[in-house]
């Protein structure tokens, strides 16, 4: 855990968050400022600033993201429609919080 890292403390459970989804491996929840209909956040408990710190080891990790992404599109009944996701990498893309999460 980075001590200043906002969503460091949403998955330790330090800040409260409307939470989605949690296991071992990755935390879900509700962005506080959606942009969309569904905006929710799935972040990796171990920290990692941004796609760049990500390693081969990592691998199995970042599709697991995307696995809880396709599942809380089928709980709210939007799998089937289509849904966006998306990692900002790097604050010229957009990415606010230096801890790696899907949108």
């Amino acid at each position: 855990m980075e001590e200043d890292c906002l969503f460091c403390k949403i998955v330790a459970g330090d800040i409260p968050a409307t939470l989605v989804h949690a296991d071992d491996r990755a935390v879900a929840f509700e962005d506080i400022n959606p942009q969309a209909p569904h905006h929710v956040l799935i972040v990796p408990r171990e920290h990692m600033d941004s796609l760049n710190d990500v390693s081969k080891g990592d691998e199995s990790l970042v599709g697991h993201l995307f696995r809880i992404a396709a599942q809380i599109a089928d709980q709210r009944g939007i799998g089937d429609a289509g849904f966006r996701t998306v990692i900002n990498t790097g604050p010229e893309a957009g990415q606010s919080v230096p801890h790696v999460h899907v949108h």
